[in-house]
């Protein structure tokens, strides 16, 4: 398994320089690549009653591509991770244009996960349509796909038509790999959706029974529409805020079991004050699971 880092949007704070030193020190340690979240805007729950979401405008979110610009010119070979961008609340040829740069800038170093959200504010602000986001984002896909892969797209579909236009320059790779998040363990049309259209998967499910039949679905799904279930990829996650040190061995030999391709460890909500702390974290994690 390929072992990654989740950037602490939410902790690190402003500083340029802490956020240099957080990503240099995890490509410094040895980890193969780093995952960024996604939120444009944070609601006021003061203004919003029975809000339910697990962020609020309190929450830091950096914008993950101008950030990968920056990290692109500071970083020599760590994969650069979105996980997810929410895909639905944006123009697709725009973040076409936005990944294709970054891979560009970075020499080819970035993976685009997507998802479709949970925030109907952002959408609303946005300008798009929350209720249609789920099968819209199948549309989304090809249109990236074909914006990345040639010169010249004419696209004629339910919501995006594109004549005879491209873009210029084209990514590095071609295409960017296009992995999936969310679905959890019960959200069969995202599973269903994984297993027939995405490069791979970062499942929202513990490496436990559950977890191993919804990867399981998955794969089913990805033998039905006539892929090699082998060739989607799957990352897990371990939370320091819900584990401990001697638990992290195991919990990587779990996904090993289930398959995984990738893992990363998020060290967001452990009490972390610091971005030292951060990287005291990190380190302390990778050796623990690298040994």
């Amino acid at each position: 398994m390929q072992l990654g880092v989740i950037f602490p949007q939410t902790e690190i704070g402003a500083d340029p320089t802490a956020v240099r030193d957080f990503v240099q020190a995890a490509e410094g340690l040895g980890y193969e690549h780093l995952i960024v979240f996604d939120h444009v805007l944070g609601a006021d729950v003061t203004h919003h009653q029975g809000w339910q979401g697990p962020y609020t405008h309190r929450d830091m979110f950096h914008e993950p591509f101008v950030l990968y610009g920056y990290l692109a010119a500071i970083t020599q070979r760590i994969e650069l991770v979105t996980a997810v961008i929410i895909m639905g609340q944006r123009q697709t040829a725009l973040l076409a244009k936005q990944a294709a740069e970054v891979d560009v800038l970075s020499g080819g170093r970035l993976r685009l996960g997507v998802g479709i959200g949970w925030n109907a504010l952002e959408y609303e602000a946005l300008g798009e349509n929350f209720h249609n986001r789920g099968k819209r984002s199948e549309e989304q896909i090809a249109v990236l796909r074909a914006l990345w892969t040639q010169d010249v797209v004419d696209f004629h579909g339910r919501w995006h038509h594109i004549r005879h236009a491209g873009l210029n320059p084209l990514p590095v790779q071609r295409p960017i790999p296009l992995w999936l998040g969310g679905g959890g363990t019960t959200v069969e049309p995202v599973i269903e959706r994984v297993g027939r259209l995405a490069d791979g998967w970062f499942p929202q499910c513990a490496p436990d029974d559950v977890g191993r039949a919804a990867i399981e679905r998955m794969r089913g799904y990805a033998r039905a529409a006539g892929r090699d279930p082998a060739a989607v990829g799957i990352e897990g996650r371990v939370n320091v805020a819900q584990s401990t040190p001697d638990s992290w061995g195991q919990q990587a030999e779990d996904w090993g079991g289930l398959g995984a391709t990738h893992l990363s460890v998020n060290t967001m909500r452990a009490g972390l004050q610091t971005p030292d702390a951060h990287i005291a974290a990190i380190e302390k994690f990778y050796a623990t699971v690298r040994r």
